[in-house]
């Protein structure tokens, strides 16, 4: 989370004298993110104070923002704990503050990990909460495609291809046709509203129990699995790209202990974990590629060097 909108006390009083939720105390910008601007803020009612985020959408547009608010919203009815935006009198929880959509939504506590102290006991907390996040989207309504998903791939490989080495451009194109074969033979393989972007920095901790699933803002409509591939290349990977075998025993058995897995995920599984690799790499490797000068661009071997593990020590689901 950052700060691109600068706000005083007043433009957060007036957007407040919509609500019911008490009268300012103080606020601070939250540094460290890359897309919205956030503020923690406190107010006062009936003598008791309560924190909440303010959230201004710097990138995503108005006609957007339904999904997530109604996504966040169905999760968290359903106890999954999630930031969800809180209505006004009104009934509206989508508003606009400094021209651009705002909302306010509860403040969670608790602390990052850092990937290097993950241990098989969060793993298994992140496993079975993404198993329950999976569960309490069933029947979700809306239908949204990911912004980086297929379609992006197959677009972005070709244009970046004459700029690969012959090693890389082979390693991206065998990972796409992969995932084409398997799609083309994927009416059994359950799908639905996934997180996508269930990295360990979207999660908060109170010791190994999970308080907070964070930023929405990549799900789509996908299958099940991937959703699970992507937290096993994140939280279960050592520096070297290898695979903590411990940790991700932990995630997939957590997992399981929610939402049992069928026959056609066993079968899926290892194509569907360098698949992930595979889409990560791509999506660190162009701004490389780009040059983006200025930027702080993530190492794209990280996932590479993930990727070529998984494609040579393909693990299992448990039975």
């Amino acid at each position: 989370m950052a700060v691109y909108t600068e706000l005083n006390a007043n433009d957060i009083s007036h957007f407040l004298s919509d609500y019911d939720l008490g009268t300012l105390q103080s606020f601070k910008g939250i540094e460290g993110g890359i897309e919205n601007t956030n503020y923690f803020i406190t107010l006062e009612q009936d003598n008791q104070q309560s924190e909440y985020v303010l959230t201004l959408f710097e990138e995503l547009v108005f006609e957007e923002l339904p999904y997530f608010i109604q996504l966040a919203q169905q999760l968290s009815s359903k106890q999954v704990p999630v930031p969800h935006a809180i209505a006004d009198r009104e009934g509206e929880c989508l508003k606009t503050l400094k021209s651009r959509p705002a909302v306010i939504q509860p403040r969670f506590y608790g602390v990052h990990v850092a990937q290097e102290q993950l241990s098989p006991a969060h793993c298994s907390a992140i496993g079975s909460t993404l198993a329950q996040l999976h569960l309490a989207a069933e029947h979700f309504p809306l239908q949204r495609q990911a912004h980086r998903g297929v379609l992006w791939w197959r677009r972005e490989y070709e244009r970046i291809a004459p700029q690969l080495s012959s090693e890389d451009e082979t390693l991206l194109r065998e990972e796409i046709e992969r995932f084409d074969h398997l799609k083309e033979g994927s009416e059994e393989l359950p799908s639905g509203t996934i997180h996508g972007d269930l990295f360990h920095d979207n999660v908060l901790f109170q010791g190994t129990t999970v308080s907070a699933v964070l930023d929405l803002y990549n799900a789509a409509s996908a299958f099940l699995l991937y959703d699970l591939a992507i937290v096993a290349n994140d939280w279960c990977c050592n520096a070297d790209g290898s695979i903590d075998q411990a940790r991700e025993a932990a995630l997939l058995q957590g997992y399981a202990s929610i939402r049992a897995f069928t026959d056609a995920e066993t079968q899926a599984w290892s194509t569907l974990t360098c698949s992930a690799a595979m889409r990560f790499w791509l999506s660190r490797l162009i701004p490389w590629l780009d040059d983006h000068s200025g930027q702080k661009l993530k190492n794209p071997d990280e996932m590479k060097n993930i990727l070529i593990y998984r494609r040579n020590n393909p693990s299992a689901l448990p039975s």
